[in-house]
């Protein structure tokens, strides 16, 4: 990423709090099992050993990914990979429901990038990066599924937007 870039680049605002309670949830898991360990008069180096490769185990899991997006671009950065697409060269948007439903979006350059959408609801800045960029792909013609994705995401945002509009000003 050039310097041009990322002066214009938006990111997670909650991704800073959701790193500090991932943190948090594998300490006490730590804390916890040494503590039942030492009461219970078994604690020994390798059982510490266990229990802290088991929170760092947790902690792998539970913490989340770096979203940021800029002009024409979309990455997420976990702990060992980082994901980039093309936003501006999208080719499929498609939205996984389930237990956690999931953005799935592919580039013409072969990128495949997943994100919780939820990231994109509570970060208006991001998805406005993310929409000009499929805007740009959709009149390019190369953005061939997803545009009604796209939308209910986009008026998701909106809704949300509203939403916080009108809780700060008293209105709700």
């Amino acid at each position: 990423m050039q310097h041009g870039e990322e002066a214009r680049s938006s990111e997670d605002h909650r991704w800073s709090n959701d790193v500090y309670t991932s943190v948090r949830c594998a300490g006490v898991l730590l804390a916890l099992l040494l503590l039942a360990d030492w009461g219970a008069g078994t604690i020994t180096w390798w059982r510490g050993s266990l229990w802290t490769a088991l929170a760092l185990l947790l902690l792998a899991v539970l913490h989340p990914p770096r979203v940021r997006a800029g002009d024409g671009w979309l990455t997420s950065r976990r702990l060992l990979r980082t994901r980039r697409v093309r936003t501006d060269l999208l080719v499929s948007v498609r939205c996984l429901d389930g237990i956690s439903p999931r953005l799935v979006l592919r580039d013409a350059c072969g990128e495949r990038l997943i994100i919780d959408p939820q990231v994109l609801v509570a970060n208006p800045d991001l998805w406005l990066c993310v929409d000009a960029g499929a805007r740009k792909a959709a009149a390019a013609g190369t953005l061939t599924c997803g545009s009604t994705a796209l939308s209910r995401l986009g008026e998701q945002v909106e809704r949300e937007s509203a939403r916080g509009v009108f809780k700060a000003s008293g209105l709700e």
